[in-house]
């Protein structure tokens, strides 16, 4: 979901370093209100006025001297910014989270865990608690998740106006390996479109692996519990076939050619592209999600990976305080606000109601948008506060509804789901490996690599750069967490 949730959000806002680090703390205080400042990712919405006023007239009504003021920084300059703000130590109030395990351990955020029992604690009770495993880092909770899509799927997307106009049926999709007779025929027509749409920073996704400090390193966990080994994934036979397919693909033309060090969108709503793999999650309600951000164009997804509630996912979307933050206070009051408040909440992710959107059943909490809900007028639902408190479109039936909430139910728990571990002795290890796997990421990943000879290559330069000692370290840790979570 959030690579799409992206496009919502729009291209990179062009705010200075320099004016991040002066602007971004707080003023105290404006009309004798206390000013909450919440840093999130992507462009300040074009209605912004009428959200944030519409916003403070809820909170205000329960929290009379709480203004809370919106930042708004583009996608492209987030993460660097955002690291920025986290080294200085500047004293702005809640921020979207990046390498939040990390920067936890790093004492960059507000111990949550009196806050949340004082000023939160119906919130916190709303979330599902795999969040709570997720997010609690040394016995301390240093961040509020966005109860959302507790588990997701990665899948293969396809662009259903060429399924129309080529009359290919995709048939039962279920490995990377399985999209090939729908490549084959599309290609065959249309060679001037990528067949499947990736490019750097692409990643191939194993059926159930975990990747405890991130996938853009190698050391992986098996979600079933089947193994308990801390392990290469790219030495698994499953992502070798995995790269095998996609290097074949590669070689037939079905992965433009210039995978491993392009940038190109391929947007949504255009037929730029056949397929892609997007990460869909139960809120989602299956390609409802995705189709409502490229304007109603007809998809259908496939999942090629299994519905864990994991790490990764508990870990998506988070709100964290600063440490050196002069409104502690009032930011978690914030924080419970939007995870409890449905008024609030909605007229964020939605819009302004009776602009861009009107209620057709309140009580049951259906709505309908307008023609004024357009990308640039709400912020996007994945990342601001809990989904369950979310209104529903009209053409949601009470049926998907209860889909959704049994899923959930349904839904197993990674056997790494909490595994947090702390890697802060080996930095220059990792540090280095990081640098090894930034050589070999993209070209193995897209394809472009013969990934037999590659990952050859890639292990040696990995176990000259400290592999081993890393992953000793953290066998050594999930050992330990295993055993206590027996």
């Amino acid at each position: 979901m959030k690579k799409w949730a992206k496009l919502l959000t729009g291209a990179a806002a062009l705010v200075g370093i320099t004016t991040l680090l002066t602007g971004c703390g707080n003023k105290g205080a404006s009309d004798g209100k206390t000013v909450v400042s919440m840093y999130m990712p992507g462009d300040k919405p074009k209605n912004y006025t009428q959200l944030i006023n519409k916003a403070n007239k809820e909170i205000q009504k329960k929290h009379p001297n709480i203004e809370l003021s919106m930042k708004f920084i583009g996608w492209g300059d987030y993460e660097k910014k955002y690291n920025v703000m986290v080294t200085s130590g500047d004293d702005y109030d809640l921020a979207f989270a990046q390498n939040y395990a990390s920067n936890a351990q790093k004492g960059a955020y507000e111990d949550m865990t009196p806050l949340i029992k004082k000023y939160a604690k119906t919130a916190y009770n709303k979330v599902d608690p795999a969040y709570w495993k997720g997010v609690t880092v040394n016995g301390k909770i240093y961040g509020f998740p966005v109860n959302g899509n507790v588990y997701a799927t990665n899948g293969i997307t396809f662009n259903q106006a060429f399924l129309d106009k080529y009359n290919i049926k995709p048939g039962d999709v279920k490995t990377y390996a399985d999209m090939e007779p729908a490549l084959k025929a599309f290609h065959a027509k249309n060679k001037g479109v990528a067949a499947f749409a990736i490019g750097q920073g692409f990643k191939a996704s194993p059926a159930a692996m975990e990747f405890p400090l991130g996938n853009g390193l190698p050391f992986a966990i098996d979600s079933t519990g089947k193994s308990t080994k801390v392990f290469n994934a790219y030495d698994t036979d499953e992502m070798k076939s995995i790269l095998n397919t996609l290097h074949h693909y590669y070689k037939e033309g079905y992965i433009p050619k210039d995978a491993a060090t392009s940038s190109t969108q391929y947007n949504l709503n255009e037929n730029t592209w056949f397929t892609r793999q997007e990460t869909q999650g139960p809120f989602d309600y299956g390609d409802t999600a995705l189709e409502n951000a490229a304007g109603g164009k007809k998809m259908v997804t496939y999942p090629i990976t299994k519905p864990f509630k994991s790490e990764a996912q508990a870990q998506v979307a988070i709100w964290t305080i600063s440490k050196t933050s002069k409104h502690k206070k009032e930011a978690m009051q914030v924080l419970n606000m939007l995870n409890t408040d449905k008024t609030l909440l909605n007229n964020i992710v939605w819009g302004v109601q009776g602009t861009q959107w009107n209620f057709t059943n309140k009580a049951q909490g259906k709505i309908k948008t307008t023609d004024k809900y357009k990308p640039g007028t709400f912020v996007a639902g994945w990342m601001m506060g809990n989904n369950d408190l979310l209104y529903t479109q009209n053409t949601i039936t009470q049926k998907q509804i209860d889909e959704r909430k049994q899923s959930i139910k349904d839904a197993k728990e990674s056997k790494g789901l909490g595994f947090t571990p702390d890697v802060t002795k080996y930095k220059t290890e990792i540090t280095n490996c990081s640098n090894v796997m930034s050589k070999y990421l993209d070209i193995l990943n897209t394809g472009t690599a013969d990934p037999e000879p590659t990952i050859k290559k890639m292990d040696k330069e990995l176990k000259n750069a400290g592999y081993d000692k890393v992953q000793s370290a953290l066998q050594k840790q999930y050992d330990a967490f295993l055993a206590k979570n027996k």
